[in-house]
């Protein structure tokens, strides 16, 4: 079993990536899977690869780990990048030409995933992330909660403030302030698994801190996933993954600030420029990375009014919610893909589709 399991570690810690990986040999019914492992995007990356040749192997994830590192240099929210140049570019009401097709991409494909989220996906919000502490490798440094008014002052930037004019991008609100850490793994790990098919391997997992995506199989039989349990007190469910497909969590544990017994998520409410509340995580399965990444962040900010109508939206069918009672809500498909470790309160929900 592959656990999706997001681990909270400093991004300082890539500086000794280097392309060194932690190398774990397995081995059964006569095949092998050839496992490695990096610290990049902040968070530990797992690759499996089964059905290939160990240089196969090697080679390939050699080059996957070449482009996350690139990816991480180009889409880094407040190191010094692409995407903090084109921030600045931004607040100085200058035009900036794109440099990397890759980011282009990303802002064309976040625009309209914000549409169909009603706004709650909403990467502009740099500034409000940033406020609340989180553009830092170093979460246990002092912690204030901001003033309303610090607030109030950044809650306008939306995806749509951004113009895109061939590969010329601008914006006329200064507040935008760019941000994919809820969407960019996702993003990342569709481009990994497409690069594995070009190099001719088809039975393969990464997992970039439960923002995971497989294709294949394990000989003849399927992956299977590990659903972290929000606590952190081991395994929530058991989801097997069907051909190429992604399982992505998203939980108020990832990344989170701790005041006077109180926890505070990264992920920002952009209608009220708060943390959120309700959920601690939600797990989205979808064929495309980059939409279940962003629905996971959408549906924890709907919350349990609201995650159905967005789902919908967003082309979600299958969908699992735990709130702070831990409580799990999910729809008739995603049960049938669930196997739960232990008894659980579950609420099953009206279909999706």
């Amino acid at each position: 079993m592959v656990v999706n399991n997001n681990k909270q570690i400093p991004i300082n810690m890539i500086k000794i990536y280097k392309l060194i990986f932690l190398t774990i040999f397995l081995s059964g019914c006569g095949n092998q899977i050839y496992q490695q492992q990096l610290y990049v995007f902040g968070t530990l990356v797992e690759i499996k690869i089964w059905g290939v040749n160990e240089q196969v192997a090697n080679d390939a994830i050699n080059i996957i780990g070449k482009d996350f590192q690139t990816m991480h240099n180009n889409w880094h929210p407040w190191q010094e990048g692409l995407l903090t140049d084109l921030n600045k570019t931004i607040a100085n009401g200058q035009t900036w030409t794109v440099k990397d097709p890759s980011l282009l991409s990303m802002l064309k494909q976040a625009q309209q995933l914000y549409n169909q989220s009603d706004g709650l996906f909403n990467p502009a919000i740099g500034k409000l992330i940033a406020l609340w502490g989180f553009h830092t490798n170093d979460l246990s440094n002092n912690f204030t909660v901001p003033s309303a008014k610090a607030i109030n002052k950044l809650l306008t930037p939306s995806m749509n403030d951004i113009e895109i004019n061939g590969e010329q991008i601008s914006s006329k609100n200064s507040d935008v302030q760019l941000d994919f850490g809820a969407f960019a793994k996702g993003y990342a790990i569709d481009i990994a698994i497409n690069k594995l098919k070009q190099l001719g391997i088809n039975n393969a997992i990464v997992n970039a801190g439960g923002n995971l995506k497989a294709i294949g199989k394990k000989g003849q039989q399927p992956w299977v996933i590990g659903v972290r349990h929000p606590t952190g007190s081991g395994i929530l469910a058991a989801i097997t993954v069907n051909g190429e497909e992604s399982i992505i969590t998203s939980g108020d544990y990832e990344r989170f600030h701790e005041l006077e017994g109180n926890r505070y998520s990264h992920i920002i409410d952009p209608r009220n420029g708060k943390p959120t509340e309700e959920l601690t995580s939600v797990t989205v399965i979808h064929k495309n990375g980059a939409i279940a990444d962003a629905a996971a962040t959408a549906l924890t900010i709907a919350g349990l009014k609201n995650w159905h109508k967005i789902a919908k939206q967003m082309g979600i069918e299958y969908a699992m919610l735990v709130d702070k009672n831990e409580t799990i809500y999910i729809n008739p498909a995603m049960q049938k893909r669930v196997q739960f470790q232990t008894i659980f309160n579950i609420v099953v929900t009206e279909k999706l589709k």
